[in-house]
């Protein structure tokens, strides 16, 4: 990799960091620059503006979390499994989450609502993404059956997300992931109940 792009590289890396933790809105090209300790100029060679790095930035984020889920649900069998190892991602947020400062859809979903449609726009994409890889993981539990025929795959993709997402939000703002343990736990009570008795 040649020197400027391990710069840009270096750009993107400090500034996901940055936004996630301080938010968009509240992270100045001052804070940039002292995060990546890289003048003004060194900047500007690389980005046109704020907004370029952010949906960078953003991206990083994402896709670091994203191979963080796939990387624990390559280690899994069974479709409830799978499921469950979303959370596994996120089990000790409080302390140790996959990317600083949390879960960076929840975290741009929240800020960029009103005030960053092109940011939104990319949080959105990613819950898409997020509810689609879910829906495929139920979709072949009920193939394999060992999932019930007649599992709402929608509802339930949903349910999954919005106990991770909550989870996430509660935990973090506790600094105590208690929370993400119990929403873990009455998951895997849920998924016993769609599953079909085998015996």
């Amino acid at each position: 990799m040649k020197k400027g792009d391990r710069t840009r590289e270096h750009i993107i890396m400090k500034s996901a960091e940055l936004f996630n933790q301080q938010g968009y809105a509240g992270s100045s090209l001052n804070d940039i620059i002292a995060a990546t300790g890289i003048k003004k100029g060194g900047i500007y060679r690389h980005f046109s503006s704020k907004d370029e790095i952010a949906l960078e930035a953003y991206q990083y984020a994402a896709s670091t979390v994203g191979r963080r889920f796939t990387e624990a649900m390559d280690k899994e069998e069974s479709a409830s499994s799978r499921l469950l190892a979303f959370f596994h991602v996120y089990e000790d947020v409080a302390d140790n989450p996959p990317f600083i400062g949390g879960c960076p859809l929840q975290n741009t979903a929240v800020e960029s609502d009103d005030t960053h449609p092109i940011l939104r726009d990319r949080a959105q994409r990613s819950l898409t993404t997020t509810l689609d890889m879910m829906k495929n993981i139920i979709h072949e539990g009920i193939r394999l059956g060992e999932f019930k025929g007649d599992l709402d795959v929608d509802a339930l993709a949903t349910f999954a997300l919005s106990l991770l997402e909550g989870g996430i939000m509660l935990s973090k703002l506790e600094g105590n992931s208690r929370h993400m343990h119990r929403n873990m736990a009455s998951f895997t009570s849920y998924l016993q109940q769609c599953c079909l008795d085998v015996h």
